[in-house]
């Protein structure tokens, strides 16, 4: 699946409001779909890049020899999901924001995976 097909598809997830697809090296998005007022979604692919680049030295320093599948960050509105795409498209993740009124987490990440096994970029 192409990009475009990939963000309209995460956005079909029940209580998404944002997607993105993120090259953690430069910080910069390759493609964005949602977001809005209150959730700039290039302001939040630049703060997640962060995050992701600290997990990855954080494993790396730790000497774990893993790669990390998700990240969860929980507010108290909202869900933040980070899937890093290392295995097949180098420095790339996809970030997906939830309602949590509206969203099924363990369906979200599960449809996340089905869609990064889809994703040709």
């Amino acid at each position: 699946m192409n990009l475009e097909t990939a963000l309209k598809e995460a956005m079909a997830i029940e209580g998404a409001l944002g997607v993105a697809v993120v090259d953690y090296e430069s910080g910069l998005s390759l493609g964005t779909l949602g977001g809005g007022q209150g959730l700039d979604l290039e302001v939040a692919a630049a703060g997640n890049t962060e995050v992701v680049r600290a997990k990855i030295r954080t494993l790396a320093t730790l000497d774990i020899e893993d790669s990390v599948v998700d990240i969860l960050i929980t507010l108290g509105k909202q869900y933040h999901l980070i899937r890093p795409l290392i295995s097949s498209h180098g420095s790339l993740f996809l970030y997906l924001a939830l309602d949590r009124t509206r969203a099924n987490l363990a369906l979200a990440r599960h449809n996340l995976k089905r869609i990064e096994a889809e994703l040709a970029v």
